[in-house]
């Protein structure tokens, strides 16, 4: 039997720009992604700690470094830059190895969005 998991978080980030005239996306730091195991195109869901919001769309690597988190699209009306977020991807497993699984979470510093 498979059952879907929780196999990655970025906790707590900083919201840099929300982009309403764009295709749509999240688009992230490209070392926030890889620190947090996830892929560009995967889904993902946002959780907007200040407002309560859930929303589900994708990955699109942001510039290294850069500590941008900006919300792309129709996401953007369900944000604004400096809200914090919380960004959640899951995975189907199967249930033996489910039992197993420990998720990466990740602690980037809520001012700059940057690993510590």
């Amino acid at each position: 039997m498979m059952v879907q998991i929780f196999k990655s978080k970025i906790h707590r980030v900083t919201v840099t720009g929300a982009e309403l005239n764009y295709i749509g996306s999240i688009t992230i730091d490209a070392d926030l992604v890889e620190a947090a195991n996830m892929v560009e195109g995967e889904k993902v869901q946002i959780v907007n700690v200040n407002n309560g919001e859930r929303i589900e769309t994708y990955i699109i690597k942001g510039k290294r470094g850069s500590g941008e988190v900006t919300l792309n699209g129709p996401a953007a009306r369900r944000v604004q830059k400096g809200d914090v977020i919380i960004i959640i991807s899951y995975t189907w497993m199967e249930m033996d190895k489910a039992k197993n699984f420990k998720p990466v979470i990740i602690f980037p510093d809520t001012e700059t969005n940057r690993l510590k």
